[in-house]
């Protein structure tokens, strides 16, 4: 008898990446560029993940359509131009490469599921040579942004994994959320951006502080998901 097919979806900035400072700079120039005020660093990386348009409505408070439309254009320039210029910078979480490996040689399928678009994606997992890792890559720009389990319903209908064997490692609540929201088991790093108090309140199953931990938190989470079956 066949296996069931094991899925562990990663969020991207975060969790995966650092991105906070070339995120905040973006912000922080699609602002001047709009002359609204500048947000606070916290402000903008606890926002990370969610849409661009519900990022800056929350971002620039009182600011009509048009102008978070303007913002979110403004940011994307941004951030090309930091890339271009190769001033982007999102180094590797310790542990990330060789936890991604760990957890492909035991059976595990990869994936992602990122507020970034499929060219940010694409360009940062290439930028650390991960461009093969993955099974499934869904982007904000495919599918409808976090908490929303949209992009999480792609993966696992492009894979063939099922929810009670798909897993999402997240640094923030929207992955929670999502993942609350898709039926699939979720765990919090606790290296990134929310809180591990909030990550557990949003639904975290368990909470992990490395990516070397991850391999036997996972097992040990399906493990008492089919104890709980039988």
């Amino acid at each position: 008898m066949n296996k069931p097919l094991r899925l562990a979806v990663f969020d991207c900035d975060g969790t995966l990446v650092d991105s906070q400072h070339s995120i905040i700079a973006a912000v922080h120039t699609a602002c001047e560029a709009n002359r609204v005020p500048r947000p606070a660093p916290g402000t903008v990386r606890r926002l990370v993940g969610l849409p661009l348009a519900q990022s800056f409505a929350r971002l620039v408070p009182g600011a009509d359509e048009e102008t978070c439309v303007r913002l979110r254009e403004s940011y994307r320039q941004a951030f090309s131009d930091l890339r271009l210029a190769g001033r982007v910078d999102e180094p590797l979480y310790p542990g990330a490469a060789e936890g991604l490996e760990a957890l492909a040689d035991c059976g595990w399928l990869l994936g992602v599921a990122t507020g970034k678009s499929r060219r940010g994606l694409s360009a940062t997992l290439a930028g650390h040579g991960l461009e093969g890792m993955f099974a499934t890559l869904q982007t904000a720009d495919q599918a409808q942004g976090k908490p929303h389990p949209e992009m999480l319903f792609k993966a696992m209908d492009e894979t063939g994994a099922e929810a009670a064997m798909t897993v999402m490692i997240g640094d923030t609540t929207y992955d929670m959320e999502m993942a609350q929201s898709a039926g699939t088991l979720a765990v919090g790093a606790a290296w990134g951006y929310h809180e591990a108090i909030e990550l557990q309140t949003a639904g975290a199953d368990c909470i992990v502080e490395g990516f070397a931990d991850l391999p036997r938190a996972l097992a040990a989470l399906l493990d008492g998901k089919a104890g709980d079956q039988e």
